[in-house]
């Protein structure tokens, strides 16, 4: 695998080489989306590209987490405009089998996901310098999530909780519904608690989240704000 960024656009970076301890499972790269497929543009789980100045950004908020007895493990970074294309193919193909629906988008018409901000047509992403991720108590490794975990919410309904051994923030990466919202009132207090601790780390790191996803940051001074990229996600160029 090659560790060089030259074959990069300038600008962006292996974020392994920043952080070289740092876990990637890019869901994208695997058919254990809401897609059901691997998604274009996507070639491997394991490599993560972002922005220099994320992937720095990153480096921080990686040193603030082992603080606390937890590290990072990003689910998506960079992604190109091809995979964004899609998701837009995804939400427009009425013949789907919809295989993933019980486990993301079990409350939501999958037709609406744009509309209700779970998804984007214009991805900060795109941009290199947003981030899906979450933490694990260190010492331990994200795995594949093998089981999923039938979870009462505040209101009564269910949904489906994969576990892949990072912490409980009281819903699974990608689920789109309110139980996602980072503020959201539908998960525990421990859950809760949980997400504005990672908040907390990520904002002293110079990220802001999007409030409809606990998982989304998007570093607060990009580096590309009106610029989506399109190449490959893939260890070399």
């Amino acid at each position: 695998m090659s560790s060089s960024s030259e074959t990069l656009p300038s600008g962006f970076v292996y974020v392994h080489t920043v952080i070289p301890d740092i876990q990637v499972s890019l869901r994208y790269a695997t058919e254990e989306n809401f897609v059901g497929k691997i998604v274009d543009g996507y070639y491997s789980e394991t490599v993560s590209i972002m922005t220099e100045a994320a992937a720095l950004a990153l480096k921080r908020a990686q040193e603030l987490a082992k603080d606390k007895g937890y590290e990072l493990v990003i689910y998506d970074s960079y992604r190109p405009q091809k995979s964004v294309n899609h998701f837009v193919r995804w939400s427009e193909d009425a013949n789907d089998p919809q295989t993933k629906k019980t486990h993301y988008y079990p409350r939501v018409d999958k037709v609406n996901s744009f509309k209700l901000g779970y998804i984007a047509k214009k991805s900060g992403h795109t941009r290199g310098s947003t981030i899906d991720l979450t933490i694990i108590p260190i010492g331990e490794r994200v795995k594949r999530p093998l089981t999923s975990i039938e979870r009462t919410l505040k209101d009564n309904s269910t949904i489906l909780f994969l576990d892949d051994g990072t912490v409980d923030m009281g819903s699974s990466f990608d689920l789109f519904d309110e139980a996602s919202h980072t503020n959201s009132s539908l998960v525990n207090e421990t859950q809760q608690q949980m997400r504005q601790m990672f908040k907390n780390i990520m904002e002293q790191a110079g990220f802001v989240n999007y409030s409809k996803e606990w998982w989304h940051y998007t570093l607060k001074n990009e580096p590309f704000p009106s610029t989506y990229f399109d190449f490959d996600v893939k260890s070399t160029y």
